[in-house]
């Protein structure tokens, strides 16, 4: 397609599919359910960590998950010991399993505790680095502590050995895009939609090879950085806003 009929389609379908009707079919509707920030930076960090698989089932469980950990989130984190610990222990999605469960809680509960936050983690990489690569990098070097389980390491991505990190970067995406549509929620402000990149999974991998959008084969990192360079030539402020569309194609028109 020529560039110019290809924006024109891809504002169209991301008009189309930017509504709360994704919401409604999205594991973002798990942090749609809380108010407090705080509460849904967590939410959102937990349900994106789940986020592979069928949708239906993703959902579920992080919907369980966010059961076990009652009606505040950022509470659970602040009060995390041995009795939640034993909660979320028997919890398991996938590969993900009660072990996993319990390092992602030790290691949000070290970070709040702290004083500290997942967004503030998040800035502080951005700006000392400027980009989103090293500042996923960053976070993940902030979250790992010292005795981290080994299996666990694979459920935080590392995009510098290559990962696309499709889960982070769609946390990003939802905690830093604003959106009229209320889909994401534009929470961090700090760090600029312009240089998020795409959450690049199967489906949005297939479409842009389709739409010529994107030639390499792997979905790693250099395809991500590939196709959202490509993605800037349409809207150079907000190019992740064509995951929607991207996403919307792949998923309910099996484009």
């Amino acid at each position: 397609m020529k560039t110019d009929f290809l924006k024109e389609f891809l504002d169209e379908k991301y008009c189309q599919y930017a509504s709360s009707k994704f919401v409604e079919s999205d594991p973002i509707q798990i942090p749609h359910k809380y108010s407090n920030p705080s509460d849904i930076e967590i939410s959102a960090f937990l349900a994106a960590t789940l986020a592979w698989g069928q949708r239906p089932m993703i959902i579920r469980y992080a919907t369980h998950l966010m059961n076990l950990m009652g009606e505040s989130p950022t509470d659970f984190i602040l009060h995390y010991n041995k009795k939640q610990r034993q909660q979320v222990e028997a919890f398991q999605y996938r590969t993900f399993t009660g072990v996993d469960c319990n390092a992602f809680m030790q290691a949000l509960s070290n970070i709040y505790k702290r004083g500290s936050s997942i967004k503030s983690l998040f800035v502080q990489g951005f700006d000392s680095t400027g980009n989103i690569k090293d500042t996923i990098c960053y976070f993940r070097n902030h979250f790992i502590y010292s005795n981290f389980p080994t299996r666990t390491y694979k459920h935080i991505s590392n995009p510098e050995c290559g990962s696309a990190s499709k889960r982070l970067n769609m946390f990003l995406r939802w905690m830093v895009r604003t959106s009229n549509e209320k889909v994401d929620f534009g929470l961090w402000p700090e760090i600029p939609t312009s240089a998020l990149m795409l959450p690049l999974d199967l489906h949005t991998g297939r479409v842009t090879r389709k739409l010529g959008l994107l030639t390499r084969n792997q979905n790693d990192w250099k395809a991500v950085e590939e196709v959202t360079e490509n993605l800037r030539i349409f809207d150079a402020n907000d190019p992740v806003k064509y995951d929607l569309a991207l996403f919307g194609l792949g998923v309910f028109e099996k484009f």
